[in-house]
């Protein structure tokens, strides 16, 4: 189910890959994971981008293990790496591509409440 809030004058959606487009409210689409979803073509997938560097470290990604009991921590940890100057150009970046409207975080990650888009898109929204 798509997660829907509004700030800084951008809609932050966050949406999984294996859901299909909606062209109607998804705005810009940008995949926000390292790897590419198994199973989804790229032409399905109706990505404006893919923004690799911006989703978490390979070594976070896999101290976390999408583990619910870790989500406060790895919370904290990746907000950290969305600290630097790469990530808040990588923030910027996405912000850019909503130009002003609608922008819908992709991810193949089942846990929408437990995942790095959560924590992203609370970044994007300020």
């Amino acid at each position: 189910m798509a997660e829907t809030k509004r700030a800084k004058g951008i809609e932050v959606r966050v949406r999984r890959a294996y859901e299909a487009p909606d062209p109607e409210r998804d705005g810009a689409r940008v995949l926000v994971d390292r790897l590419w979803p198994r199973g989804v073509s790229k032409a399905d997938a109706e990505l404006d981008d893919w923004d690799k560097e911006v989703a978490p470290s390979p070594e976070l990604r896999k101290w976390y293990g999408h583990d619910p009991e870790r989500f406060e921590e790895f919370a904290h940890r990746y907000r950290a790496e969305l600290d630097t100057p790469e990530g808040r150009a990588a923030l910027d970046r996405l912000r850019g591509l909503a130009d002003g409207g609608t922008l819908t975080l992709i991810t193949a990650t089942k846990d929408l409440d437990h995942a790095h888009t959560a924590v992203l898109a609370e970044e994007l929204r300020g």
